[in-house]
């Protein structure tokens, strides 16, 4: 670039943190007359001058910026590779479409295979199942980690069982010493789905270092953002290069964007009916989608990464606060626990109405949106009784007893970094002016 061009650029981008000190000045907080979200994008200078310097290059696809924070990425999660794609969905489709490919052999799931899950999650971990062929088999959860009851995993197998695909929930690991001990002990498939995760630890290790594969989501609601985005994680180089073929429409070919010949053999190949030495770029071994992102999104993405301890340390924070704040309400309430030997990086702060209770969640939910303190439920509470998917052919081990508890009297609380002080201070103070408690139960231990 010349001289001329680089100054130019120079000026832009001081201007651009001009302009963010200007638009985005700090507001001050009035309770009851400014929300309170779940989630939003926390951001600053740096993030606008990596989109602004993105733009300014001009590449539209995958470029430089992508390639940066691949590596990044895949060295903070634990993993050996991390394939960007464009929204944490796009990211589960990718990691699971990725274990039907027939380059797998006697490994590839296919069509009427069973995938162990749960129903008390987001439609995107199931929804890949049901559009690969797949059969979704539904797990209970327990209360209060909202996770997994791993009592019921053997009692979910069957003959056609290939794969786990379950989530972290609401960024409070699963128990993967026993879940990893069930699919080691019967070949399994894993793929962790750390959407909500992103900085949760599991014995000392980050999720998504344990599974074959792992998801994770860089919408605006989540741990870092990009817009949109996400990411698939693996260490294994044969699932990344089936990952990324997927990601990009199905490809046989593993060359990046704008560049040829990664492979040296481009006009060598013989495969399926094609002539001998057909263009490898135009190979296609999958039937597969467009998923990329853009480098303007991945420009964000490395800005993101350098705050993301910051993020992590505040959502722990955040939540740590609520729960102190929230003792003395537990005849009302079950307080959330964190999984034994996991450490999370929450997500939202769940909490769920005890049986007799002298009010509907409703009413709970009510009393703080009308007051400017945004709530969600636990996403689509029991997937199964959802109207899509009432003509899914899925399975249920057991009962869904919990689930179904939490579908009707569970909501969580934001604990993102873009909440201060003063919106908890004024959430918890909101929440006791709730009417009406019961009688106790014990803590959980360990909070």
């Amino acid at each position: 670039m010349n001289s001329r061009a680089d100054l130019l650029r120079d000026r832009i981008l001081a201007l651009v943190a001009e302009y963010h000190d200007a638009a985005f000045a700090p507001r001050p907080f009035v309770p009851g007359q400014t929300p309170v979200p779940v989630a939003g994008r926390v951001f600053g200078t740096e993030e606008m001058q990596a989109l602004t310097e993105s733009a300014l290059d001009f590449w539209l696809t995958v470029g430089r910026f992508a390639d940066q924070f691949e590596g990044e990425f895949a060295r903070y999660c634990g993993g050996s590779a991390a394939i960007l794609v464009n929204s944490g969905s796009s990211a589960s489709l990718a990691a699971l479409a990725s274990l039907t490919s027939p380059k797998l052999g006697e490994r590839r799931l296919q069509p009427g295979d069973e995938v162990i899950t749960l129903a008390a999650g987001f439609p995107t971990t199931v929804n890949p199942m049901v559009q690969n062929g797949l059969v979704p088999v539904f797990v209970d959860i327990e209360i209060p980690t909202y996770n997994i009851d791993a009592d019921r995993l053997e009692e979910a197998r069957s003959e056609r069982t290939r794969a786990v695909m379950i989530a972290h929930t609401l960024g409070n690991p699963f128990d993967l010493g026993r879940v990893m001990d069930f699919v080691r002990k019967h070949d399994l498939w894993l793929i962790e789905d750390c959407c909500d995760a992103l900085g949760s630890e599991y014995r000392g290790r980050k999720v998504g270092s344990f599974g074959h594969l792992a998801t994770f989501s860089f919408y605006p609601a989540h741990h870092i953002t990009m817009g949109e985005g996400g990411c698939v994680v693996t260490r294994m180089p044969e699932l990344k290069r089936l990952v990324a073929s997927f990601r990009d429409w199905g490809r046989d070919c593993w060359c990046d964007p704008g560049k040829d010949n990664t492979c040296g053999r481009r006009f060598e190949w013989q495969l399926g009916e094609l002539p001998f030495g057909y263009d490898h770029k135009y190979t296609f071994s999958h039937i597969g989608y467009n998923l990329k992102a853009t480098d303007m999104q991945a420009a964000i993405g490395v800005a993101q990464l350098k705050r993301l301890p910051e993020f992590v340390a505040r959502r722990k924070r955040n939540f740590r606060i609520l729960y102190e704040g929230l003792q003395d309400m537990q005849d009302l309430f079950v307080l959330p626990c964190a999984t034994a030997e996991s450490d999370p990086s929450w997500f939202g702060f769940p909490v769920l109405l005890r049986l007799g209770a002298p009010l509907a969640r409703i009413d709970v939910v009510r009393h703080l949106e009308s007051r400017k303190i945004a709530t969600r439920l636990l996403f689509g509470g029991n997937l199964a009784r959802q109207p899509a998917y009432k003509e899914v052919h899925y399975r249920v081990a057991g009962t869904l007893e919990n689930t179904d508890l939490t579908m009707e009297r569970l909501f969580w609380l934001g604990v993102y970094p873009g909440i201060t002080d003063e919106m908890l201070d004024y959430v918890l103070d909101t929440m006791h002016k709730l009417p009406g408690t019961i009688a106790g139960s014990p803590r959980c231990a360990g909070q």
